[in-house]
Parts: C-alpha cells; structure tokens; sequence
C-alpha cells in the first residue's frame, strides 16, 4: 500500500462527458445572468413554476424550511464537516480536498455573480441570481456521486448518470424550498444547480492535478479505461 497514490476525484472515464457538461452549464448561467441582470421581478418561466410549487400547505413549509436550513452556514458547516469525515474514512483524502474546495468555490462563483448580474426579489437590494444555496446542496451531491464512482468503477454511462440524477435530486429538493419560501426566482435557482455543475467538476481536475501524481493513474484507472 505504501507508495501508492491517492484515488483520484475525477474518474478518467467521466472526463469525456463531464467536460461538455461543464462547459454548457457555465453557458447557462452566463445567458440567463445577462438575460435577468438588473431584473427585479420574475419572467414568464419564473411566474408558471411558481405558481405550481408556491402556496405549500404549512406541513410542506416546515420541509421546505428544513431543506433551506442546510444551505444556511451553519447546516452548510455541519454538511461539509460530515462529509469530509466521512472521505478520510474512506481514504479518499482528494475527495476531502474536493468537498471543501468545491463546495467553497461553487458558492464563492454565486456570491461574485451576484452582484455583477444585479437581480433582486422582494426590494430592499436582496440579489438573487444565482441560487446559492441550491448550488451548495448541488456541489456536495455532485462530489459524493464522483466518490461513488470511483470506489465503485463505474464506467462512463453508468457514472455519467450517477452524476446528473444525484446533482438533479440535491437541485430539485433545494429549489423546490427556495421557490416554496419565496426565497428565489426559478431561474435563480437553475442557475445555481448550473454553476456547480460548471464548477464542481473543473475543481476536481484542478484537485488532481494540483496532487502531485498524474489524475489518471490511480490503482483501478486501467481497467476502468480498458472497460
């Protein structure tokens, strides 16, 4: 064991998809923040999902108020503590690495955004765009899914998957509380899932690369390739 490098976070069957992916997210959200910058009420998409998801009965609010409470810093901490423990666990400690770089760099991009795109909602200077804490929810499920594919040799389809359904349910259950509480816009919301989607998997190749050792030449990584 001695000697050998650490698993990498990047799985080198995930790069052929996960760039492009990447790359069209960042799109997203540089579209839709020169589409809504400086808008102060909601569009036409905005208006038609809210009116599907808002108006919760007050059960569904104290759901939606839990799911918010880890997006705010203090379930945020607890989140990202658990989940570093639980990649030193594994030995994983790139994963580690990723889960508070990732994390940090995903919510640090929404918090710069914010202000250059100048969206508000309810007055007063609150900007919304994008959704950070849909992009936190969105980056830590996105570094479990990258975790789950390396431990497990998943192969490109498979891990592929895993990765978008897992950034789907972490962004579908965070926007649905922001739009629930009135919190966010929509689109807000879509582009918070979309800048962890940009950021998440450019700093894992940024992690691997910044490692010491080649990000493909992990133990398993030439049977994944021959696969």
């Amino acid at each position: 064991m001695t000697g050998r490098p650490a698993p990498a976070v990047l799985s080198p069957s995930l790069r052929p998809s996960l760039g492009p992916m990447a790359a069209l997210a960042a799109l997203v959200v540089v579209v839709l923040g020169v589409l809504y910058a400086g808008h102060d009420k909601p569009g036409r998409v905005d208006g038609w999902i809210r009116s599907v998801v808002q108006g919760v009965r007050p059960s569904w609010r104290n759901v939606a108020l839990a799911t918010d409470f880890w997006g705010e810093p203090a379930g945020a901490a607890m989140l990202v503590v658990a989940a570093v423990a639980g990649c030193l666990l594994l030995r994983r400690p790139r994963a580690a690495v990723l889960v508070v770089a990732g994390a940090g760099l995903t919510v640090g991009t929404t918090t710069l955004l914010k202000p250059l795109v100048g969206r508000t909602i309810h007055g007063d200077g609150n900007l919304a765009y994008p959704s950070g804490h849909t992009a936190f929810l969105t980056a830590l499920a996105l570094v479990a899914a990258l975790v789950a594919t390396e431990r497990f040799g998943l192969g490109r389809r498979v891990g592929t998957l895993l990765v978008l359904a897992a950034a789907l349910v972490a962004g579908a259950a965070m926007g649905w509380a922001q739009i629930a509480l009135d919190a966010h816009y929509p689109t807000d919301v879509i582009g918070g899932w979309c800048t962890a989607l940009a950021v998440v998997p450019a700093t894992a190749w940024l992690v691997d690369r910044s490692a010491g050792e080649p990000a493909d030449r992990t133990p398993d990584a030439g049977r994944r390739e021959r696969r």
